[in-house]
């Protein structure tokens, strides 16, 4: 079956009206292509998603290594700082020759890092494949870099914290999760504290132990989708990645304990810009067998989505917000529901708020209408399904899967979580989770407003 056509079905599945209570009959999987797997001697594991994706595929590497690992005091950041450092090449391949090979191959290559987890992707020709496996098994094997050259990524990576912090987001984003965690390794962002950042041309010592620790092919895993043969990914990855030797060091990530109160933060910020609110709850890891994780994604849609009477309101009708939203991304550990508000005017941000929590009690004390959980439900799994478009997108669902829970397939148990969910459901986790003395409220307005 074509994609496009196998998408359309699935598409409109989605969008019928059928019921989604609990007792109804199980729907197809979210994710509408085999899974196939193979792990290594040395414990690296192989994922091939095949699907007709005439002449393309996905190469992805998922590291199961973000900012989370970062337990060192003083040490944080090193997990995007490698995101950097992964492209300065090897003696095999130098960096020139590295990207040469990529523009050889017409290849769309990058990375990322998260929380949670690093990312090594690029879109490649399928006859590429035999080339993207010894570049990459290249690299994650043989990385070299000297000190001057560590010094030299390490102030790039300053020069990145300083352009993002021009904008008031991420002074924002740090002090929510300043605020928000006390003990656990979430407490700094992605890309680190700036003292840790400024500090970081220092560490180059500390830089090869954090690379020998994490860069093991125990924790991680290539997944390749498109038009790929999987017997063929494996006999390729054996040969070229047989020889990576297993690490074996682990750290122990910090427990964050229960929140015992309100907490708060207020920011200023020296150039006029809209007064902001952030409201975070502590929730659950993302585990797709806890009913409340599932519950809690479907709440962000019924408090806060743009069908949300709170949304048409404040924003839509009133126009007294220019930004509502929630979100609770996925993450290994406990984290964070946060809702985000910018005002349109700074008096407004008192009934904003107000109303905001008026919402949050109210889906605590009313179940929400079926016929409401139904169309949330159905609305859930049809926008997963639009973004399965390319062997990218593909390999990006499975490669999060892979990092947050350790399972290729855990999206499916994710949607099929969705399916389940009842009015009481939300009722119940709405109660258990918004209360004050679980809230941290953040705020950031000019300096000197009036």
């Amino acid at each position: 079956m074509k994609p496009q056509i196998l998408l359309a079905v699935v598409l409109a599945s989605a969008s019928l009206p059928v019921p989604a209570l609990a007792g109804d009959e199980p729907k197809a999987a979210a994710l509408p292509y085999p899974i196939r797997r193979a792990t290594l001697d040395n414990g690296l594991e192989i994922v091939t998603v095949p699907f007709d994706s005439p002449g393309i595929i996905a190469y992805y590497t998922v590291v199961r290594t973000g900012s989370r690992n970062e337990v060192e005091k003083g040490l944080s950041g090193f997990a995007h700082f490698f995101e950097h450092m992964m492209f300065r090449g090897t003696e095999r391949y130098s960096q020139e020759a590295y990207n040469d090979v990529l523009k050889a191959l017409g290849a769309d290559s990058n990375a990322f890092t998260t929380d949670d987890w690093t990312c090594y992707h690029m879109t490649i020709p399928a006859t590429a494949l035999p080339t993207a496996v010894e570049i990459e098994a290249d690299r994650f094997q043989n990385l070299r870099y000297d000190e001057a050259a560590f010094q030299k990524e390490a102030r790039a990576v300053l020069g990145e914290y300083n352009k993002s912090a021009s904008s008031p987001f991420l002074k924002l984003e740090e002090a929510i999760a300043d605020t928000a965690f006390t003990t656990h390794t979430y407490k700094h962002t992605t890309i680190g504290f700036l003292a840790d950042v400024k500090d970081m041309p220092n560490q180059y010592a500390y830089s090869k132990l954090f690379f020998d620790r994490w860069y093991r092919p125990e924790n991680c895993t290539i997944v390749v989708t498109g038009d790929v043969d999987h017997e063929k990914v494996v006999e390729l990855a054996r040969k070229e990645y047989g020889g990576w030797a297993r690490g074996g060091r682990s750290v122990t990530i910090p427990e964050e304990p229960a929140q015992d109160g309100p907490r708060n933060a207020a920011l200023t910020w020296p150039l006029p810009t809209l007064p902001i609110l952030a409201l975070a709850y502590h929730v659950p890891a993302s585990d797709p067998s806890n009913p409340d994780v599932a519950a809690l994604r479907a709440l962000q849609e019924a408090v806060f989505g743009e069908t949300s009477p709170l949304y048409r309101a404040l924003v839509l009708d009133e126009q007294k917000a220019e930004t509502l939203t929630a979100y609770a991304d996925p993450h290994r550990d406990p984290h964070l529901f946060t809702v985000f508000a910018r005002g349109r005017r700074i008096e407004f941000m008192p009934e904003i708020r107000r109303r905001i929590g008026e919402a949050l009690d109210s889906a605590a004390r009313t179940p929400i209408e079926h016929d409401r959980l139904r169309s949330i439900q159905s609305h859930l799994r049809y926008a997963f399904a639009t973004e399965l478009d390319s062997a990218d997108a593909v390999a990006r669902a499975v490669g999060e899967s892979i990092a947050i829970t350790g399972r290729p397939d855990a999206v499916n148990e994710t949607y099929a979580a969705y399916d389940r969910l009842t009015p009481a459901d939300l009722q119940r986790v709405a109660a258990k989770y918004f209360a004050s003395g679980n809230e941290t409220a953040v705020t950031l307005e000019t300096k000197d407003a009036p």
